[in-house]
């Protein structure tokens, strides 16, 4: 048996938290949902209050604004994505530049 944790296996890669995972998902979901129900409430909400139901005009006002905010939210979700995945290629190409040099 040695002291400095000879003969011991390797540490297991730590796998994500599933419970953290929903969380997190279930608060962006939240989040967006707020957003998207402030924002549309503002543009598409008519001042009068005379019928419980909505109108005509503010469901098809609502049913754009949805659309255009989820299109928008689709359009940056993607732009991070390309922006992330460059920047992770990007880390990699140095990574293995200071290996082919000698370095860590």
């Amino acid at each position: 048996m040695s002291f400095f944790g000879g003969g011991q296996q390797p540490p297991q890669p730590l796998q994500p938290d599933p419970l953290f995972a929903a969380q997190t998902e279930m608060e962006m979901y939240t989040v967006l949902f707020n957003k998207l129900a402030s924002s549309c409430f503002e543009k598409c909400n008519s001042r009068k209050h005379k019928e419980p139901d909505l109108q005509l005009g503010e469901m098809s006002c609502l049913d754009r604004c949805v659309a255009k905010y989820m299109d928008s939210q689709e359009l940056v979700g993607k732009v991070l994505q390309a922006a992330n995945e460059k920047q992770a290629m990007q880390q990699q190409q140095m990574q293995q530049m200071q290996q082919a040099m000698g370095g860590n």
